[in-house]
């Protein structure tokens, strides 16, 4: 749907597949004012903050290192610097007191971003006052009896924005130029599924796509197939690897996708016998290709209702690259976070296409690797199923920051009608376990809320715990696994009771 906005927006129609344009001669009516009127409240905590920010001389920021976090303080730290205030960044995966070590005691303000909300009485702990500390987050906010300023959408009823999406709205507030930073929140915001349950991004979250639009610099295309990989993955590839929706005969079965296919009549390779992606098929064979798939899952009792989406291009980066492709784009800056490289995804935002880029690539290959190993190791192993919940554990065999990734793909893979709980051993304090939960949309209909259950479950045993509905996260001791896993279970069921006896 276009903003009922009273901005003028051209819809270049291509039958299925529309794409947003601008009308160059009216990009003027999308304004600061109009995009911070469909945030209300938020729009003054965020003037607060920006007002703080263009009043130091220095400002530390300490950022998470997935993509949400790495994207957010790419955007925070450029329009600093463009507003010639002194930046210096650090990343770390969670804050602890361990990490809390690494922000320095020095005069410089410290913006938290993607973190910091549900930490205040850390941050308080170590001897941060009111005034050296401003937090732009998406989290639940934990309660502190020292108010730190904070730009926070969550407690505003805007639940599927991400810290880059705030930290883009204060640096639009910091300087109205800053609009050419709208594809990194864009980018964080896909990153952290906001675009998931809704397929497509909606609220504050759309509008700075829109604006993107305005801008030029973000392509939007209101039915696209729904699908991870369609800016770099031959399209047989791209269809198998899908679950969402489940497509039989297609997904998990790449033999199965380009047989599909095939029979369609196609092209599917070019003049140099190279597989083509998605966004290379031409319009009319996108359509056949698109009605068959429709034709498959009503044949097998599905609906097609999530097999379009929205999805957010970026014209002005290179074809068939991982950055072309916002889903993909997010993945890049993941893997360099995953792989203790924040920093590197962090110039690629700044626009550094060479050493940055070329190493990111190597990780972002490395990343696929261990996390197929990851998955097949899960499906060899098997996981525990019992009445609400499917878990395993899987040692000190890989790396904390992938299991949830691995967690997310292996449940397309087995019960899926239950979240998945993966357990993996900390090296650096063997006293502590890492949890990580996945859940689908299927299962958020029935009432369940990992970041809910996540949160109670570990502050029970003396952990710490938090995340989304969809995919959450906790550090318990190591003593507790089993305790833990069965108060989980205990939880979700809870959560699924409840939501049965609202409807009877």
């Amino acid at each position: 749907m276009v903003p009922e906005d009273g901005a003028r927006w051209l819809i270049q129609e291509e039958g299925t597949f529309p794409v947003l344009k601008r009308n160059l001669q009216e990009t003027n009516l999308f304004s600061l004012d109009l995009l911070m009127n469909t945030v209300m409240g938020l729009s003054e905590d965020v003037r607060a903050v920006a007002q703080e920010l263009i009043e130091q001389e220095s400002v530390t920021i300490i950022s998470h290192i997935d993509a949400d976090g790495i994207s957010g303080e790419a955007i925070l730290s450029q329009a600093l610097s463009r507003a010639e205030i002194r930046v210096t960044s650090v990343f770390v995966r969670q804050l602890e007191p361990l990490t809390m070590r690494q922000v320095p005691r020095d005069e410089s303000l410290k913006l938290f971003c993607d973190l910091g909300a549900g930490q205040q009485n850390l941050i308080k702990e170590h001897g941060l006052s009111g005034d050296e500390v401003a937090i732009v987050d998406h989290h639940v906010s934990q309660p502190c009896d020292q108010d730190y300023l904070q730009a926070n959408c969550l407690p505003y009823g805007h639940t599927k924005l991400s810290a880059a999406g705030v930290a883009y709205l204060v640096a639009k507030e910091i300087d109205s130029g800053n609009t050419d930073l709208a594809p990194l929140a864009v980018v964080g915001n896909v990153g952290d599924m906001m675009a998931r349950e809704d397929c497509g991004l909606i609220g504050p979250a759309k509008e700075i796509a829109y604006e993107g639009a305005a801008h030029g610099s973000v392509e939007i295309r209101k039915h696209d197939l729904n699908c991870y990989g369609i800016s770099t993955r031959p399209l047989h590839v791209c269809l198998s690897y899908n679950d969402d929706p489940f497509i039989p005969g297609i997904s998990n079965n790449p033999g199965g996708a380009l047989r599909f296919l095939k029979n369609l009549g196609v092209p599917l390779q070019d003049s140099l016998q190279r597989w083509l992606v998605w966004d290379e098929i031409p319009y009319e064979d996108r359509r056949v290709i698109s009605s068959a798939l429709a034709q498959q899952l009503l044949a097998n009792g599905g609906t097609i209702a999530r097999l379009f989406c929205e999805s957010y291009l970026f014209p002005g980066e290179r074809e068939r690259t991982p950055l072309r492709n916002a889903q993909e784009y997010a993945t890049l800056l993941n893997a360099c976070g995953r792989w203790s490289r924040p920093r590197v995804g962090g110039n690629i935002c700044r626009g550094d296409r060479g050493a940055a880029y070329r190493e990111a690539e190597h990780m972002l290959t490395n990343h696929r690797a261990i996390i197929r190993e990851l998955l097949q190791f899960i499906l060899d192993s098997g996981v525990t199923d019992i009445s609400h919940l499917q878990y395993i554990h899987v040692g000190n065999r890989f790396p904390d920051t992938i299991v949830g990734i691995g967690a997310g793909m292996a449940l397309s893979k087995l019960n899926r009608e239950k979240p998945i709980l993966i357990m993996v051993e900390q090296p650096e304090d063997p006293s502590l376990t890492k949890v990580s939960l996945r859940a689908t949309e299927q299962m958020l209909s029935r009432g369940m809320d990992l970041q809910e259950v996540a949160t109670m479950a570990s502050e029970k045993f003396g952990g710490a715990g938090g995340g989304h509905r969809i995919a959450a996260g906790a550090f318990i001791p190591r003593e507790s696994e089993q305790e833990f896993i069965r108060h989980v279970n205990e939880l979700l069921a809870g959560q699924c009771a409840n939501k049965g006896a609202g409807h009877r």
